[in-house]
């Protein structure tokens, strides 16, 4: 992959399209900065090359063409700032490609850094409309994109605008060469024992990321409400736990598969189960053939978490993607926390898919302990299904 250092960018203005969908809290507090600390070598290296940077991100969905506040890219200015200990100001625009962004271009310096407010607030974004991409073309000499996490999307700044740089001109930033490296390396020659962890809520989201992983890896842990189908498609009770009825014969053709492929295929012994989705209802630590009829599973149990620790014991290779309960409510958090820990403690190489698996292991305390936390939940599920990533075929054409 052609990187940054891979082409002339010295006194340039330089478009980087960044992944600063970062997290807040009720009061707009950002809560988790990696993503924004994930792109500053990225940043930092074009200001030391003179060059005139103009920044872009999406933020959520807001809905195309209406500005809110609640959507701004300003608190993250603000923390970018910060950040980067830069001397000369940090620019915000209070449009994506209107006369306010426009004309703060027109006027920096080497050095300087332009932030463009929320790529969705404009239509054009998730059209992948070619007239939305010259616009922001027009901005730059060169395309730089850095946006592993949004990669898996064919958005204009992601797509339609790379078409308008030739290769000479257009290059993946430091962050997404380390992404697409790390997850290619681990999954074409890992070291083994290799075990693929798997959770989350629907088997429907991860089925073609699973096929792909079982003819990869030793070993398959599958956690999460998606554990449930595999269950039912062997004929087991599962009350009112999350299922997906259609995908059964999916579910029974996994774990054919795995069985054939002689990879140890492992699904949680107990849950935690409840008779209602809530904070304050009684539960029950059970294994799952004695799941009552009416109550739902929303986290593994205890002694799940011991024989998950024994299936890692001996992992050279870890990938996580997905968490094992519905992690956000303290009750039923357990299952995933005490996975983190468990591959935390492993002396494997250990790769976190992003998104809630990421915020599993910082709510743990874990996310310095593992070898590499992506920032894209979505796109690294993409990269393990082998599937080509829009952002990427873009920067080759």
């Amino acid at each position: 992959m052609k990187t940054l250092k891979d082409i002339d960018i010295d006194g340039k203005r330089v478009f980087i399209r960044c992944d600063f969908n970062v997290p807040k809290d009720e009061f707009g507090n950002i809560t988790d900065d990696r993503r924004i600390r994930s792109a500053l070598q990225t940043i930092r290296y074009c200001i030391d090359r003179g060059c005139k940077i103009i920044l872009a991100s999406h933020y959520e969905r807001p809905e195309a063409g209406q500005y809110e506040e609640k959507y701004s890219l300003v608190p993250v200015g603000k923390r970018l700032h910060t950040l980067l200990k830069i001397k000369n100001e940090l620019f915000m625009a209070n449009d994506v490609v209107g006369p306010d962004a426009k004309e703060k271009a027109e006027k920096m310096q080497a050095g300087d850094v332009l932030l463009l407010e929320n790529l969705r607030y404009e239509v054009g974004e998730t059209a992948n409309e070619e007239a939305f991409a010259k616009e922001l073309a027009s901005f730059a000499d060169i395309y730089v994109n850095d946006a592993f996490g949004a990669c898996h999307r064919k958005h204009a700044s992601i797509y339609a605008i790379a078409k308008q740089f030739d290769a000479k001109h257009k290059a993946a930033g430091f962050l997404m060469s380390k992404e697409v490296n790390f997850f290619s390396k681990v999954l074409e020659n890992p070291i083994r024992p290799f075990v693929a962890v798997v959770g989350g809520s629907k088997v429907s989201g991860k089925l073609q990321a699973l096929t792909n992983l079982v003819s990869k890896v030793d070993k398959v842990i599958v956690g999460g409400g998606m554990a449930f189908t595999f269950l039912k498609a062997q004929g087991y009770e599962i009350g009112n736990s999350l299922v997906e009825d259609d995908l059964l014969d999916e579910a029974r053709a996994i774990m054919k598969k795995a069985h054939d492929l002689g990879v140890k295929f492992y699904l949680p012994v107990d849950f935690v189960v409840a008779p209602e989705f809530s904070e304050n209802t009684a539960v029950k630590y059970l294994p799952w053939q004695e799941i009552p009829v009416g109550w739902m599973g929303l986290d593994t149990g205890p002694a799940s978490a011991r024989l998950f620790r024994e299936v890692l014991n001996d992992a050279q290779t870890i990938i996580w993607n997905g968490p094992m309960g519905v992690y956000e409510m303290d009750k039923f958090s357990k299952g995933s926390i005490m996975m983190s820990h468990h591959i935390a403690e492993t002396h494997a190489t250990t790769i976190v898919g992003g998104g809630d698996t990421a915020d599993v292991t910082a709510r743990a305390g874990d996310i310095d302990e593992m070898t590499f936390v992506s920032t894209g939940g979505g796109a690294s599920l993409k990269l393990i299904e082998g599937i080509k990533l829009p952002g990427l075929e873009a920067l080759e054409l």
